[in-house]
């Protein structure tokens, strides 16, 4: 199920001009979010996948990519379809996942150029930020076949100071460095979307700013 299409993105595929396919669902609830809209699986599809493709038709030799974004992209159970059509065509094909389905995700390993995983928290924490119970081993497993995929990859945090404070931040990035993670990156909380409003009155950047040093020296590949 389609909850959006972003026709020109220049930050979504990293050196790439991507087209964005928003997923509608996710199983996950991570009060800070963005997409809160994406987040119910039973929302009214907003695009027909055949007006997906109708339009990527008439993109090709313009752009470089195409992203599967959400919600949760492996979700949908017509994800590894969607892909091979997208590769068809002559696009690199991007996810931005969470790893909420490592087996749905280790599926469609093979079909990706580029991948974006989200680590909300250190492992053992995470049921803190989504809600889910087993959220965290899941998440863990997922990085782990992105790691072993060979697939180019970036892991990537949200920081909001009343969720996950510097000190946590540092625990993840040093949990994911014994794990072999080359890349990852802290990306500040944004307001735009985020439907809990206790979130919206405290600013992440100079709790970002403070730990960049650290994160820096962990992850020069990065840089």
């Amino acid at each position: 199920m389609i909850g959006g299409l972003t026709p020109l993105s220049t930050s979504d595929y990293p050196g790439h001009l991507s087209a964005v396919v928003f997923c509608q669902g996710c199983p996950w609830r991570c009060g800070y979010c963005q997409n809160a809209h994406l987040v119910e699986s039973s929302a009214s599809p907003n695009l027909k996948w055949r007006t997906v493709l109708d339009f990527l038709e008439r993109r090709i030799g313009l752009l470089d990519a195409v992203v599967f974004s959400g919600g949760e992209p492996t979700l949908q159970r017509t994800l590894p379809g969607a892909m091979k059509a997208v590769r068809a065509m002559g696009f690199r094909v991007g996810l931005h996942t969470s790893g909420a389905y490592p087996q749905r995700l280790a599926s469609v390993l093979p079909l990706i150029d580029w991948i974006g995983l989200d680590i909300k928290a250190p492992f053992d924490a995470y049921e803190s930020v989504t809600n889910a119970p087993g959220s965290g081993s899941r998440a863990k497993s997922s990085a782990r076949l992105v790691m072993e995929s060979g697939v180019d990859y970036e892991f990537r945090t949200t920081m909001h100071p009343t969720r996950l404070d510097g000190a946590k931040i540092l625990t993840l990035a040093k949990e994911l460095v014994e794990m072999g993670a080359k890349r990852y990156r802290v990306q500040e909380f944004r307001p735009k979307g985020c439907l809990d409003e206790t979130l919206l009155g405290r600013a992440a950047t100079s709790t970002t700013e403070a730990i960049s040093e650290e994160i820096n020296a962990l992850f020069p590949n990065s840089n």
